[in-house]
């Protein structure tokens, strides 16, 4: 007969195997120490370091001046994002990233949601310095790489519920691409490669994806998903903005609080039977520390 402190430790587990951060966490830490170890695309170990130790300090930091538990889950997720993504030429560039997602999600939230994802929020003004740099070709188009990363990204979106975003917007994006194709007179097999960059599958798997910085209401997802697509598809393709996707995704982050209040919906819970009852979104809340 087990004991109740092996019950609980079980439920426990248990608990934190239902988290989709869960998932998160183990898959861009698997992708990342692929990249170091296998594919030299970019990544490598310190920096990588810097961005995680200053999520999470900065984490540390604010949840003790908010008086608030020390949740070290969500921080580990943005600073392994930024390792994945942001490349600059000294070891500030990823720790002052990783600081500015991390502090404007405490500054910046609505409804109990922060407006920002905190590693595209990290990412787009680093840009500006001239030491900053994000590449979309650096994990390339390898079909092995690309399946690699929707197998994790699936693994992710069925537990967290946002399957539907990712599928939103690559669907968008796949029909401008074919749309861009058709009109310039450019074989399929082009818009089909450039569907295939490693780069824009991490986007639409674990950015665009965040539970807390997009639309409760699945239509509301729908459309936001296809106006981050849209714009970011005029970005790169007009604007010559290589990095258009993140630019993208911050500078609509403030259509999400309007989509809740249009299209109201029960909050997301990390763990399953874990909701809040619904209430629309407060758009004077836009500026509330936690």
């Amino acid at each position: 007969m087990r004991s109740d402190a092996t019950v609980s430790i079980s439920e426990f587990l248990l608990d934190e195997i239902e988290d989709a951060r869960f998932w998160q966490i183990a898959a861009l830490a698997s992708l990342l120490c692929w990249n170091i170890a296998m594919l030299s695309l970019g990544a490598s170990l310190l920096p990588s370091l810097v961005a995680v130790s200053a999520a999470l300090a900065t984490q540390i930091a604010a949840s003790r001046i908010a008086r608030r538990p020390v949740d070290l889950r969500s921080p580990l997720i943005t600073g392994l994002s930024l390792a994945l993504l942001i490349r600059g030429d000294a070891l500030w560039v990823p720790a002052l990233a990783a600081a500015l997602g991390i502090g404007a999600k405490f500054i910046f939230r609505v409804q109990g949601k922060h407006l920002w994802n905190p590693a595209a929020l990290g990412i787009v003004p680093l840009l500006q310095t001239g030491h900053a740099w994000v590449s979309p070709g650096q994990w390339g188009t390898s079909a092995t790489i690309a399946a690699a990363i929707l197998f994790a990204g699936i693994l992710v979106l069925s537990r967290a519920a946002r399957l539907d975003t990712a599928l939103a917007f690559l669907g968008t994006h796949l029909a401008l691409l074919l749309a861009r194709a058709f009109w310039l007179g450019d074989p399929l097999a082009i818009p089909l490669h450039q569907l295939r960059n490693g780069a824009l599958l991490l986007f639409a798997c674990f950015m665009i994806t965040d539970p807390r910085t997009t639309p409760d209401a699945g239509p509301a997802r729908l459309l936001h998903a296809a106006a981050v697509a849209g714009l970011a598809h005029w970005l790169v393709f007009f604007e010559q903005m290589r990095p258009g996707l993140y630019v993208a995704l911050v500078g609509l982050a403030p259509l999400v609080p309007l989509l809740d209040w249009i299209f109201p919906a029960h909050g997301f819970a990390w763990r399953p039977g874990r909701r809040p009852a619904p209430q629309p979104a407060q758009l004077s809340d836009l500026v509330h520390a936690r």
